[in-house]
Formats: structure tokens, C-alpha cells, sequence
């Protein structure tokens, strides 16, 4: 099935359509129009690259969970050599939400999460939309604490709605599970990189997200809750999720000038959707840059650079 893209984005792909037809219809009539096609491209590239240069903080929050973008999975899969995937908390049972293992990347040994939306309607539901329960951040930690005690960096790539909100995740320990693996990746003893490459939903993300570096992919979110959330707290409506996302500064782009994240990675034009290999390529790069860094200090310097990081994000200069 053919993608059209979000709603917004119907004037660029209906010209993207036309433009293939010219092309047809030019090679079909055997009739040589390259420089007029090549004027066309080069004018709207220009129009495009404006376009998603402007997008709105809801336009952004529409790409974000297009149901196109790499996943986790795709990332792993790609990024990740030699892997062996590991399953449950030796509590409760495995959360098929997040994937984690041990694996090979770029030379380095390191142990590897990936919150897992799924794909299909059959895939979201097994993976509960990405949602995690307790067991799932017990599974997380259990990886974790099997880094630490071999002294493997940590990769986690976050993308969540946030943590499973229901009565059984309740009942099996959500807050207590969340709040654990705040405290322990605070101060795990060896380096933690995240990188958020879709949502990055309030403690459902902070659960797997507690890192040295925080990468965030250009069209992806990271927020307390989700827009349609506020909204409804505030005025009793989703209408007003547009507003909400304004709001919240909750692109990459305005996080990192709060200080909040450390890199935003550049996505392929219109989304990581529209060319997943060149995205999973930059955030591979990034990844290999900050693991080169973090790897290279002392283990007293990174965890007190991770310390004075969460003891800055929020400071006001008053």
C-alpha cells in the first residue's frame, strides 16, 4: 500500500506523485525534458526543506509516532552485531514492550534495550503499544545491573506513549518498578547512552531514559505527558493538544537549548521514515561519537558528570 503521509504533508507528496508522473510521461514520449525536470526538483527541494524547517510542535508530535519509523528492533537489528536477546524479570514474566540483550557494537561489548511498539495491529497489541508494565522495567534493570557487574556501556533506545497505566500494572508494582531503575541507573558504574527515536513519554520513558548522554532524533518528542493528556487536564478536551504541544518544548530542538538532552540527530528530509537506512546510519555515527567519549573517562568523572547533568536540568538563574 502506497504511503501518503500525514494530512499536513498531502500538498508535498500529491506534488512528489506529479512530479513522477512528468517523468513517465516524458520517457514514455521518448521526449527530453531533464532540464525542465531538474529546474522542478531544485525548486522543490527548496519549497521542502522550508516546509519541514517549519514545522509546528504538533506537526512534530504527528511524525513522531507515524507508524513508518524505524523501531527500536530496526535499529538493533541493524546497529547491533552478534546479539542474544534476553527475556524476563525472574519475577512475574517477560514484557514483549521492550527488547534487550547483549551484543557487539562497533567494537564495543554492550548490553542493549529497545522500547518496541510494534508494527501491524497484531504486533501492537502483543506489544501493548509500547506501553511497559512493571516486569518489563524489572527486565530492564535486570540487563543493567548484568552491565554493570561486567562492565559493559549501556544503549537504550527510547520510544514510549509512557508506562502501562492500568489497574494490573498498578497492582504488580508500576511506581515501585519505575523508581527502582531511576535510583540504580543514577549511579550504575558504567556508561549509559539513550537515544529517542519516536516518543519519549514522561516515566514510562525516564525508566529506560536516566543516561550520560541523551540523544534525541530531530522529529522526535520527549514530554511529561502526552499533548492530548494536557488538554484534557487542563480544558477538559483533546482540542487543544496543538496548544499543549507549543507549550510543553517538547522537540528536540527546544530540549536541547534547555539543556536537557546533549544531541540532536538529523533526520532524513520529511522523517526517519522516509529513508530508515541513512537514519539508522546517523544515529549509528552518534552513538559511536559519545560511547568513544563517554568510554574514555575515569568511572568517578562520568558518574559525577551524570550527577551534576540532573542537578542542572530545571536550574534558573533568578
Amino acid at each position: 500500500m502506497e504511503y501518503r503521509g500525514l494530512e499536513f504533508e498531502e500538498k508535498i507528496f500529491e506534488f512528489e506523485k506529479r512530479l513522477a508522473e512528468l517523468k513517465e510521461l516524458a520517457s514514455s514520449f521518448n521526449t527530453d525534458l531533464s532540464a525542465e525536470i531538474k529546474a522542478i526538483e531544485k525548486q522543490f527541494l527548496k519549497e521542502k526543506k522550508l516546509f519541514y524547517l517549519s514545522l509546528t510542535p504538533w506537526q512534530r508530535v504527528l511524525i513522531s509516532r507515524d507508524s513508518q519509523r524505524p523501531r527500536s528492533s530496526d535499529y538493533i537489528n541493524e546497529l547491533i552485531k552478534d546479539k542474544v536477546e534476553m527475556f524476563g524479570d525472574r519475577i512475574y514474566g517477560d514484557d514483549p514492550a521492550i527488547i534487550g540483550g547483549i551484543g557487539t557494537f562497533r567494537g564495543y561489548k554492550v548490553v542493549f534495550l529497545g522500547q518496541e511498539k510494534g508494527r501491524d495491529t497484531k504486533d501492537r497489541i502483543a506489544k501493548n503499544f509500547g506501553y511497559m508494565h512493571p516486569e518489563g522495567y524489572r527486565k530492564a534493570l535486570r540487563l543493567m545491573k548484568f552491565a554493570e557487574k561486567f562492565g559493559k556501556p549501556v544503549i537504550s533506545f527510547v520510544d514510549t506513549p509512557g508506562a502501562a497505566p492500568g489497574v494490573e500494572a498498578e497492582l504488580r508494582g508500576q511506581p515501585m518498578a519505575i523508581g527502582e531503575n531511576l535510583a540504580i541507573m543514577s549511579a550504575l558504574k558504567v556508561p549509559i547512552l539513550s537515544i529517542v527515536i519516536g516518543e519519549g513519554g514522561s516515566g514510562g520513558a525516564l525508566g529506560v531514559g536516566v543516561s550520560d548522554k541523551i540523544l534525541m532524533l530531530e522529529n522526535a518528542i520527549y514530554c511529561v505527558c502526552a499533548p492530548e493528556t494536557c488538554s484534557q487536564i487542563l480544558w477538559r478536551s483533546n482540542d487543544r493538544a496543538p496548544e499543549a504541544a507549543q507549550a510543553f518544548k517538547l522537540t528536540a530542538n527546544e530540549l536541547k537549548k534547555l539543556g536537557i538532552i546533549d544531541e540532536v540527530i538529523k533526520e532524513p528530509l520529511g522523517g526517519a521514515h522516509r529513508d530508515p537506512k541513512l537514519a539508522i546510519k546517523n544515529v549509528g555515527q552518534s552513538i559511536k561519537r559519545n560511547l568513544d567519549e563517554l568510554t574514555s573517562l575515569d568511572i568517578n568523572e562520568l558518574l559525577e558528570r551524570r550527577y551534576q547533568k540532573y542537578r542542572e536540568i530545571g536550574a534558573l538563574d533568578l
